[in-house]
C-alpha cells in the first residue's frame, strides 16, 4: 500500500480530477448508460470535422520542448486548429511528462484524453533514462517486470496490484488509458511481437491475470485496453512490417484465443484494441481486424456484448495500411466500429479521411457521433470537464513511491524460473573466488548487466565483468573464452529479444557457438534470459538455464538474488518451450542458508 504521504497526495491529485474516492466504479469504465448533459451539449457544439477529430489521437513524446521549437508549435496545431480528442503518450521523465500533459490540456476547450502503453508499469513509458555517457540512471516511475513474469507467478493478487500502482502513477502524470493488458496467448515461440508481452500460453491462466490487472487499474480510475483483439499470439509476423494471418478454426479461437477477451468484457474492461491481423475463420475477406466489421461490430460488440470503447491499434503500421493505404484504412476502420484511431500518419489528413467517409456515405454521421460520445463521456466520468490538471507537487510523493517499487520487486523476486540446473550450480556456492559475468546485448542498452552486476558484486566481490554488443560481428571470443576458463563460475546474461527493443527474438549464431564452446571445453556455463525466453531452443546444451523475463532493473536484481541464494526461487513456465520444456516447469530452490 501506498505510504501515509502519497495517500494523502492521491486524495489531493483526485480531488483535482472531479472524483470522489480513488476507486472508479467498474460500469464508468464500459457503455454509454444515460448520456449527460455536459456530454450532450459539447457533442451538440461540435462541426463534423471537429467531431472526427475527437477520435483521432497523435502522439506525442514526454520530452522538453521550447515554446518556439517546431515541434511545439505541430503540437499547438493539433489541439488548437485541429482539435483533437487526445493524444498518445510516449517516453518522457515524470515531471517532465506531467508538466507538458498539463500545458496541453491548457491549450484544448473540450479536456483531453491521454493514453499510453503502459504495460510494465507507468514507468515503461515515464522514466527519466540513463545520462550518457556515464549510463547515471536518471530514476522516474515504477517499470514492473513484462506480463509472462506475473504468468510466471500466476499470481492474481500480484497482478490487481500492478495494476493498482500503474493507475495511481499513471493518473498522478495525467494519464488516463492504459494500453494494457495485453490479453494474446503466446502459444507460438516464433512470434516477434508479443512473446513476454503475454501472460503465457494457458488462455484460463492469461483470462484470471488479466481480470485482475484490468479490476487493478480500474478500481483506482484508470482505463484498461485489452489488446489486440481478436488475439495476436500465434503469428510469427510481426504487424508494424506486414500482415500476420491467423488461420485456425473458429471453434480453436473459441477454446484459445478469444477466451481472455471474453473473460475481460465480463470483467468490465473500458477499452479494446484491434489487432491489424487476419483470421479467416472470422472473416473471409482477409482484411485485419481492425478493418472487419465482423470482427469488431459482429463478434466483440454483438457476441461478446462489449460496449466500451474500441481503440485502432497504431494506424501507421504496415498491417493495416499495406492493402489499402492510409486514407481508405480510416474509412474502413470506422465503418468497422473503431472509436478512436491512434499514432496516424498524417493527422489532418486522417481527419479529413472520417469526414470525406460520411460524406461518401461508407456510414453515416450518427455512427461516427456513436463513437464520439464513448469519448465525450469517458472524459465526463473521469472528472475531466471540472478538473483536468494533474497537481505537480503531489505528484513526487505518487511516482516512483519506495511501497511501490517494493511490490515490483516481489513481481520479479517470484516470477524468477529456474528451468534447468543439471549440474545443481543454483545457487553459487559463497566461497566461488573467481565469478565471470558475461552480458550480451545491444550497444544502445544501456542498462543490460548494471543492475545484475552490482547485485552480484554485492555477494561476490572478486566478479570480473564483460559485455558482448550484438552489433559486433568482430568480437574477440578467444580472449572471453581464456576468461572463462581462468573463472569459477561463468554467467552469461542475455538482453536478446527483448520485444520493445526491435532486436530480432534470436542470438547471433556466434554467440551460441561461444555458449557451446565454453559446454564443450567444461566451463559448465550458467545462462539467463533476461530477454526472449525461448533461447534455449539455440542452447540446449547448456546444463543451467534460468528465465527473468525482462531486462528491467527489478528483474536484474532479482535473478543476481536468485543466483546467490539470496531470494527463493518459485517461479514456474507459463508457457512451454518445446521440446526442452514444457508449461508448469520450474526447479523451485530455498534461500541459501545464511
Amino acid at each position: 500500500m501506498a505510504n501515509p504521504k502519497g495517500i494523502l497526495a492521491l486524495a489531493i491529485l483526485l480531488a483535482g480530477t472531479g472524483c470522489k474516492t480513488a476507486s472508479t466504479n467498474q460500469a464508468d469504465m464500459t457503455g454509454i448508460t444515460g448520456s449527460s448533459r455536459w456530454t450532450d451539449s459539447v457533442l451538440a457544439s461540435l462541426s463534423l470535422r471537429e467531431k472526427a477529430a475527437q477520435i483521432v489521437w497523435p502522439s506525442v513524446y514526454g520530452d522538453y520542448v521550447s515554446g518556439d521549437s517546431p515541434q511545439w508549435r505541430k503540437l499547438s496545431d493539433y489541439i488548437q486548429k485541429e482539435k483533437v480528442g487526445g493524444f498518445t503518450i510516449s517516453v518522457g521523465s515524470p515531471t517532465e511528462l506531467a508538466a507538458k500533459l498539463n500545458a496541453l490540456q491548457s491549450m484544448s476547450k473540450v479536456p483531453l484524453l491521454f493514453g499510453a502503453d503502459l504495460e510494465a508499469g507507468a514507468g515503461f513509458r515515464a522514466r527519466g533514462g540513463y545520462f550518457v555517457p556515464n549510463a547515471i540512471d536518471l530514476g522516474g516511475a515504477i517499470v514492473f517486470p513484462p506480463e509472462m513474469a506475473i504468468g510466471a507467478t500466476r499470481d492474481t493478487t500480484l497482478a490487481y496490484e500492478q495494476g493498482r500502482l500503474t493507475a495511481i502513477e499513471g493518473r498522478a502524470l495525467g494519464i488516463h488509458i492504459a494500453y494494457a493488458p495485453v490479453l494474446d496467448v503466446n502459444n507460438n515461440p516464433e512470434n516477434p511481437v508479443i512473446n513476454t508481452r503475454s501472460f503465457g500460453e494457458d488462455p484460463q491462466l492469461d483470462a484470471r491475470l488479466g481480470v485482475a490487472f484490468i479490476h487493478g487499474l480500474q478500481d483506482h480510475g484508470m482505463i484498461a485496453t485489452g489488446k489486440h483483439f481478436p488475439g495476436h499470439g500465434d503469428t510469427g509476423v510481426n504487424s508494424h512490417l506486414a500482415l500476420p494471418v491467423v488461420t485456425v478454426s473458429r471453434s480453436r479461437l473459441d477454446t484459445v484465443e478469444l477466451v481472455p477477451f471474453r473473460a475481460a468484457v465480463k470483467g468490465g474492461v473500458g477499452a479494446i484494441m484491434s489487432f491489424h491481423g487476419a483470421m479467416p475463420a472470422l472473416d473471409s475477406s482477409n482484411v485485419p481486424g481492425t478493418l472487419s466489421s465482423k470482427v469488431l461490430t459482429g463478434l466483440l460488440r454483438g457476441e461478446l456484448g462489449f460496449k466500451g470503447i474500441i481503440i485502432s491499434d497504431a494506424m501507421d503500421m504496415r498491417g493495416v495500411l499495406d492493402q489499402f493505404g492510409a486514407d481508405e484504412a480510416v474509412k474502413r476502420a470506422i465503418s468497422a466500429g473503431i472509436d478512436v484511431l491512434i499514432q496516424p500518419l498524417d493527422v489532418s489528413q486522417t481527419i479529413d479521411a472520417v469526414v470525406t467517409g460520411v460524406k461518401e456515405g461508407r456510414y453515416t454521421e450518427a455512427r461516427l457521433d456513436s463513437s464520439v460520445r464513448r469519448v465525450l463521456e469517458t472524459k465526463r466520468r473521469l472528472g475531466l470537464a471540472q478538473h483536468k490538471l494533474v497537481d505537480l507537487n503531489a505528484l513526487r510523493f505518487l511516482v516512483g513511491d519506495s511501497s511501490n517499487l517494493q511490490i515490483a520487486r516481489r513481481v520479479a523476486e517470484k516470477s524468477i524460473t529456474l528451468v534447468k540446473d543439471s549440474l545443481r550450480q543454483v545457487p553459487v556456492a559463497a566461497g566461488s573466488a573467481k565469478v565471470l559475468s558475461i552480458t550480451l546485448a545491444r550497444r544502445a542498452d544501456l542498462a543490460a548487466g548494471n543492475a545484475f552486476n552490482a547485485e552480484l558484486r554485492a555477494g561476490l566481490p572478486n566478479l570480473r565483468t564483460e559485455f558482448m554488443a550484438t552489433e559486433d560481428a568482430t568480437l574477440n571470443f578467444p580472449r572471453l573464452i581464456a576468461a572463462a576458463d581462468s573463472a569459477d563460475v561463468t554467467v552469461v546474461g542475455s538482453y536478446v529479444g527483448q520485444t520493445w527493443d526491435a532486436v530480432t527474438a534470436s542470438a547471433p549464431q556466434a554467440f551460441a557457438n561461444f555458449v557451446q564452446t565454453l559446454t564443450q571445453r567444461g566451463r559448465k556455463p550458467i545462462v539467463i534470459a533476461f530477454g526472449n525466453p525461448y533461447l534455449l531452443q539455440q542452447l540446449p546444451w547448456v546444463g543451467t538455464y534460468l528465465v527473468a523475463w525482462g531486462g528491467f532493473p527489478v528483474s536484474q536484481t532479482a535473478a543476481a538474488r536468485a543466483l546467490l541464494g539470496t531470494s527463493a526461487i518459485s517461479g514456474h513456465l507459463p508457457i512451454s518451450i518445446p521440446p526442452y520444456a514444457v508449461r508448469g516447469a520450474g526447479i523451485e530452490r530455498a534461500p541459501a542458508p545464511r
